[in-house]
């Protein structure tokens, strides 16, 4: 009992942040959090946290063990609610998402998903930046792109489909690119966390691009777009009411962009805890419903303004 009741306040510690949050949360004080801590890390024969007056961190072997902690207490949990009867998902859930489909798509998903399960609570982190889901506790995440590694199972929710694009204003100043060598004559808005770099592939070309801004958030990049600064190469979708309205316009449309697969991601040897299950679903559900995030999106964007109504014929007064 008492290696379980260490390895609780370690978890909480680090998913606090705060030792005295988890003695409030715990009810035995302080001094005992500290105490029961140390004789984990005595018991283990290694330090698990490096304590200043400020935060708490976690050392390379604290990180490695409180996944796995984690994981076994999240186990524990379930069979107790099992072996009760109880069928109310609990538990902190922690999700990754990439920052462009976070925003525009998941992030709404939540209010209605916390408000359906009052014994979960949800950590979500919204990044392009690499996460470990292993190594930080992730329970799953939410990508768009290759695949690229095994020791994860995917399950393909949706498809993110590309386009090159600028506004009209901008295009008025500048010519058009008839063929994609021709961006070398513009200034291209760089994403700095594009996995091709300043490399832009359409189909079986590929064109390296220059331009004088870089931006490393989605929101930045669709910005500098609408500002009239130059061609984006982005997710339709982050464009799609502009594409409907045509203040902007799709580019060399007739070389399509590369389409990124959007997948689930969750460690191939982890519990997947079922408050875990339940949001995945949901999110499934929602992405599968949503037009922008299936294949054929850009062209239904593109054929979205009405065709204009030819002239109504007079009638002929020849009898």
């Amino acid at each position: 009992m008492s290696s379980l009741l260490w390895m609780q306040c370690f978890v909480r510690a680090v998913e606090t942040g705060s030792f005295s949050a988890v003695a409030r949360e715990l009810g035995i004080g302080q001094p005992n959090v500290s105490r029961h801590i140390a004789s984990l890390e005595g018991h283990l024969g290694v330090r698990l946290l490096h304590r200043t007056t400020r935060r708490l961190a976690m050392t390379p072997e604290g990180e490695r063990y409180y996944a796995d902690v984690r994981r076994a207490l999240d186990a524990l949990e379930e069979a107790d609610s099992v072996a009760r009867g109880d069928d109310v998902p609990r538990g902190l859930l922690r999700v990754a998402c990439s920052a462009g489909l976070g925003h525009w798509f998941l992030r709404p998903l939540v209010p209605r998903f916390l408000e359906q399960h009052s014994g979960i609570e949800l950590e979500l982190s919204i990044s392009d930046e690499y996460v470990d889901l292993v190594g930080e506790g992730v329970d799953f995440a939410v990508r768009a792109g290759a695949l690229k590694s095994s020791s994860f199972l995917a399950r393909r929710i949706g498809t993110s489909e590309r386009a090159c694009v600028a506004t009209v204003r901008y295009l008025a100043r500048h010519p058009e690119p008839k063929l994609p060598r021709d961006l070398v004559h513009h200034n291209c808005i760089l994403y700095t966390l594009l996995a091709s770099g300043s490399v832009w592939p359409f189909g079986d070309t590929q064109v390296s691009v220059h331009g004088r801004y870089r931006v490393n958030t989605p929101e930045g990049l669709r910005a500098a777009v609408l500002d009239n600064m130059g061609v984006g190469y982005v997710p339709a979708w982050m464009f799609a009411q502009e594409l409907r309205d045509g203040t902007v316009k799709a580019l060399l449309t007739d070389y399509p962009a590369p389409s990124a697969e959007i997948h689930l991601l969750y460690p191939a040897q982890r519990l997947v805890p079922r408050r875990a299950s339940l949001f995945m679903d949901a999110i499934a559900e929602a992405f599968a419903a949503e037009p922008l995030l299936n294949k054929g999106s850009l062209a239904r964007l593109l054929n979205t303004t009405p065709p204009r109504k030819a002239p109504a014929r007079t009638k002929s007064t020849r009898k």
